[in-house]
């Protein structure tokens, strides 16, 4: 499989298949968990496929220091106010999708049992996904906060699910279009949460993953 250079990606919330790919195909991965938490993006943010179409699903945080508060100091908010919301929108989204059941009571069990932070819980998220897709690449927390990577490192951390869409050098240019749980009414939605891909392709999520390269 393809190495591409070394990469710093930001703790997203049930992450998409573009930071997936990024974390296979990289010969160096660091997640962030030293910056200060910037709002509205992946940290707390995932994307699934309704009857209606794609849509974001936020999980409501707490920052103990405002806006200055560090990401390992960030908190899930009062997790009886959404979890039901949550895991009834999955349900909904994905009850009958190919691969559903398979994989749901390893989600369930996180989103019913809601660690103290939300370092904890991406972290969850992420062993949950990656023991589901039976690969386990290696990736490094950052030991400090650096403004900016210079080459070889690739920085996507404003990159990933950002607040406004944008463009830019190292996305995947295209994704292979997979049957999705709505697709005979909706037209395809690409790099969705990992969680769409699990639930719709299952064993062979992991074999789209090695064929899709961010930058391809």
């Amino acid at each position: 499989m393809k190495k591409l250079p070394p990469v710093v990606l930001p703790f997203a919330c049930l992450p998409d298949i573009e930071f997936m790919s990024w974390l296979l195909h990289s010969s160096q991965v660091f997640i962030e968990v030293q910056e200060t938490y910037p709002r509205q993006t992946c940290r707390n943010r995932y994307a699934i496929m309704t009857a209606a179409g794609p849509s974001i699903l936020t999980i409501p945080v707490k920052r103990p220091g405002g806006n200055h508060t560090p990401f390992m100091e960030v908190m899930p908010d009062e997790p009886a106010r959404w979890v039901n919301n949550h895991w009834r929108a999955i349900e909904a989204a994905y009850n009958n999708s190919p691969f559903f059941l398979y994989y749901r009571d390893a989600f369930e069990h996180v989103f019913r049992n809601i660690p103290p932070t939300l370092f904890e819980l991406n972290q969850r998220f992420l062993e949950v996904l990656l023991n589901s897709l039976g690969v386990h690449p290696n990736y490094d927390f950052t030991g400090k906060y650096e403004r900016e990577y210079t080459a070889p490192f690739v920085d996507m951390r404003t990159l990933i699910m950002p607040k406004q869409d944008r463009s830019h050098h190292f996305r995947i240019s295209e994704f292979q279009p997979y049957v999705q749980t709505f697709s005979e009414k909706m037209p395809f939605a690409p790099n969705l949460s990992a969680l769409d891909l699990l639930f719709n392709l299952g064993p062979e999520s992991l074999n789209y993953l090695q064929h899709h390269l961010p930058g391809s």
